[in-house]
């Protein structure tokens, strides 16, 4: 199982990957708007945690997660199609969604300016000039519209979580192999879901949530937010909303 995992993750690069040129923003954005109006994005995104066996030795409490199980906090960020086209699957369950997202490449690489469009995320990050996250209070229809269309997109990586998981349920049962190997499937399964979208293959629908196990964001302050975010925001939700 361990060199298995280990061979797919080692070519997760051509799999898993954020759309690069120009025309490939385009069309992410462009599929995201025919979701439910909402322009500019070219990515979803949220964490999930993957139960992973318990470890007794020092340190081991830190795979704990708020639930009180031991997990690996896994970010993914998915297009329109629900392909996964970023994965961070290398922190412990008790590391909070927004630390991850900080200390991320991803992050550094939109603060760069390598791509055009912005992530969806939800109230447990902060809000960024490339991140946009829902009002915590709305007081106009414009921004009743904007919570709404918010929503209605972000979606994607629930219902992602949902597909992704019903494909491997071991990432629904948990993994109890070794914690490496353990990341590397997490990484594996990545790689095969967006194989088998690509291959237009369907999956048996058993009723499950969207997301099962999904972690529950603790809201933050609007005063937490990043001031330029919610100033780019606002330009925003005048603009198109």
């Amino acid at each position: 199982m361990q060199n298995i995992a280990g061979a797919i993750a080692g070519i997760s690069h051509r799999f898993i990957k954020m759309p690069a040129t120009l025309a490939e923003q385009e069309e992410t954005m462009r599929k995201f708007h025919r979701l439910a109006n909402f322009p500019s994005v070219i990515g979803a995104f949220d964490c999930t945690h993957i139960r992973v066996k318990k470890i007794c030795e020092d340190g081991g409490q830190i795979y704990i997660n708020r639930k009180g199980f031991p997990s690996i906090n896994v970010q993914v960020v998915c297009d329109a199609n629900l392909k996964i086209i970023d994965i961070v699957a290398r922190w412990h369950g008790s590391v909070h969604d927004s630390r991850i997202f900080r200390e991320s490449r991803l992050k550094q690489r939109f603060e760069a300016g390598a791509f055009s469009g912005i992530l969806l995320g939800d109230s447990g990050y902060a809000c960024t000039p490339y991140l946009f996250t829902p009002l915590l209070n709305t007081s106009t229809p414009q921004e009743e519209r904007y919570n709404s269309a918010h929503i209605n997109t972000r979606n994607a990586v629930e219902r992602c979580f949902g597909l992704w998981k019903q494909r491997f349920r071991c990432l629904l049962r948990g993994l109890y192999c070794d914690i490496e190997t353990a990341r590397k499937t997490i990484v594996a399964c990545a790689v095969l879901h967006n194989i088998a979208i690509d291959m237009k293959e369907d999956v048996f629908s058993s009723g499950l949530e969207d997301e099962v196990n999904r972690q529950s964001h603790a809201v933050v302050l609007a005063a937490e937010n990043n001031v330029r975010g919610n100033i780019r925001r606002r330009q925003f939700i005048e603009r198109h909303f």
